[in-house]
């Protein structure tokens, strides 16, 4: 009897000391760390010690689909007390990244406790198992986001299309729908084609016969070769699904399903353009083109203006290549071309025409030719490569100033005989100036040249010192001296850049760096901070003007896409005479 006293004594001991060193737990548990934008995320809050106060967290990036479940077990093992409590919530992502869903908070006994963090990160759409008896499984048999590519093997700079079709069967209704994840279309020049106005349309859907809505058109230039992946389009919908259950009439009842569904990856094969036949003066041309370079007039006076013409038309990447430049003789005064673009982009892709028209005015009486004009183009249809060239223009100036230039070129080409050319100096071996010299010596003492060179080291003093106290002041300006040095380091980089002209790569490195580090003079930002955005703003506040802003961030956007295009060296000759401009004028106008 005694020995079972102390069994009992030494229970209740045990049992008292496992409850007063039981140590409160209140912890995040989540169904899965990694999941897709289509898939539902459960995360539980779990405690083993009954609280109040609850507090959730807000979910940020995430839709509270379900919940708060709440769930409380308590029992007894052993003589062991067990009590879990757990408060439940369904969370569906609204876009795809690395996501933290912060503490939770509870008072337990007095004390507050929060959870940990915890980190999910949110992928593309996956591929879901299907369950037969779920009404999901149902939706999922009876609605389809479909991709259709026109062309899985383009070449380089070709026109393909993506057309997202939305296919739904006659047995469901959809209610509602909306865009939560975008294609990207990362190495694509991309156009989107306005589909409002679509109507529903019947069609057939792997046999079968379905409705189908065009959602989202887009045209595609490929700017890179080789495998290129096409993001895919995830959309979530709400719509109704038959269920087995039957009204008083016989009617199947219909039950209200949110779905996430997404059209897929699609994977497409880009080919280069072929090295053989392919022409020197050749900027990335590819489609269909016609050639067209004109003069307003040909026959006008001097210092009267006439307009010179060069003009693309036809379907291809009107907007990804330049156009050729004219050579005009050095008599003509030529201002920059006037760029001109009517471009309509369709599922054909770009069509219309590009133009640049030069202003020409001549200065002096004669006959100037404009040299023919060439341009390459690769032609999808055959494949290859073709020129078009345009006709010589000559023009006539009837009236004005007659060029010694031309009269002399002129008489060479008519006549065979050697021109006489008069001299007015024809007295020249006689000398009609000379230098008399005093015979008489005088001292050098005595000269103005002793006594400036016996005074100039007091005159040197001041100016002495007035160098050496600006000396002190540069000195002493850390800042302006930071200035000055960053300037020296951007005239530095475009020295470089000016040397590589003709090699791409390392032309637009030199050119970025150069960009870069004035600005860093300039507006006092680290290269990590910068942005289009920031940029321009910085650049308004210090009040420079916008076409000059436009023409910066233009510079810029060009070193980026001279990586996806083709660039010759006398764009990068533009290039480099604009950037250099740019800063000249922000440098004027910044304050």
């Amino acid at each position: 009897m005694k020995v079972l006293k102390n069994q009992i004594l030494i229970t209740l001991l045990l049992l008292v000391s496992s409850i007063t060193l039981a140590q409160v737990k209140f912890e995040a548990k989540v169904s899965k760390s990694k999941l897709g934008v289509n898939e539902r995320l459960r995360i539980e809050f779990e405690m083993n010690e009954d609280g109040d106060n609850f507090n959730p967290p807000s979910f940020d990036n995430f839709t509270v689909v379900g919940g708060p479940n709440q769930s409380v077990s308590n029992s007894w093992i052993n003589g062991v007390r067990t009590y879990k409590k757990t408060y439940t919530y369904f969370l569906s992502p609204k876009k795809r990244g690395v996501f933290t869903i912060q503490q939770a908070t509870i008072t337990i006994k007095g004390e507050t406790y929060k959870t940990t963090p915890v980190k999910v990160e949110v992928t593309a759409a996956v591929d879901i198992p299907k369950d037969p008896n779920d009404p999901k499984y149902i939706a999922s048999e009876n609605i389809h986001l479909v991709a259709e590519v026109s062309k899985t093997n383009p070449y380089l700079n070709e026109a393909i299309t993506v057309v997202y079709k939305l296919y739904v069967s006659p047995k469901i209704a959809v209610d509602n729908w909306n865009e939560i994840d975008s294609p990207r279309y990362n190495d694509f020049w991309s156009h989107n084609i306005s589909t409002q106005g679509q109507k529903v349309q019947n069609g057939t859907y792997n046999g079968e016969d379905y409705r189908f809505l065009v959602l989202r058109k887009t045209v595609l230039y490929p700017q890179k070769t080789g495998k290129l992946n096409i993001e895919p389009l995830t959309l979530d919908i709400a719509m109704r699904v038959p269920t087995n259950r039957r009204d008083i009439f016989g009617s199947l009842l219909m039950t209200r399903v949110n779905r996430t569904i997404s059209a897929g990856n699609k994977t497409i094969q880009v080919k280069a353009l072929p090295e053989t036949g392919k022409p020197l003066d050749f900027t990335g041309a590819v489609g269909n083109f016609n050639l067209d370079v004109s003069a307003s007039k040909t026959e006008l006076d001097a210092t009267e203006s006439l307009q010179v013409k060069v003009s693309v038309k036809g379907n291809g990447n009107l907007k990804l290549f330049k156009l050729p430049k004219v050579s005009l003789p050095s008599s003509l005064e030529v201002f920059e071309p006037e760029h001109t673009e009517n471009v309509k982009t369709n599922l054909s892709g770009m069509n219309g025409f590009i133009s640049d028209s030069y202003t020409v005015v001549p200065q002096y009486k004669g006959k100037y030719p404009i040299p023919s004009i060439s341009f390459s183009y690769f032609d999808l249809k055959t494949e290859s490569y073709k020129r078009l060239s345009s006709d010589e223009i000559v023009i006539n100036v009837l009236n004005g100033p007659a060029s010694n230039t031309n009269t002399e070129n002129n008489a060479v080409a008519n006549t065979n005989k050697q021109l006489v050319v008069s001299n007015n100096n024809q007295f020249a071996f006689i000398k009609t100036k000379t230098s008399f010299q005093n015979i008489k010596q005088a001292y050098f003492f005595k000269t103005s040249l002793f006594w400036s060179l016996l005074l100039l080291p007091f005159l040197a003093i001041p100016l002495a010192i007035f160098i050496r106290n600006k000396k002190a002041s540069r000195d002493a300006d850390v800042y302006g001296n930071r200035i000055r040095k960053a300037d020296k380091l951007a005239r530095k980089y475009l020295k470089g850049a000016k040397k590589s002209l003709g090699q791409k790569e390392a032309f637009y490195i030199a050119l970025e760096k150069a960009l870069h580090n004035y600005l860093k003079a300039k507006l006092h930002i680290e290269t990590s901070d910068f942005s289009k955005e920031k940029i321009t703003t910085l650049l308004k506040e210090k009040q420079v003007d916008e076409n000059t802003i436009n023409q910066f961030i233009g510079i810029i956007e060009n070193c980026e896409l001279a990586r996806y295009t083709p660039i010759d060296t006398v764009t990068m000759q533009e290039d480099y005479e604009k950037a250099a401009t740019t800063i000249s004028l922000i440098d004027k106008q910044a304050k």
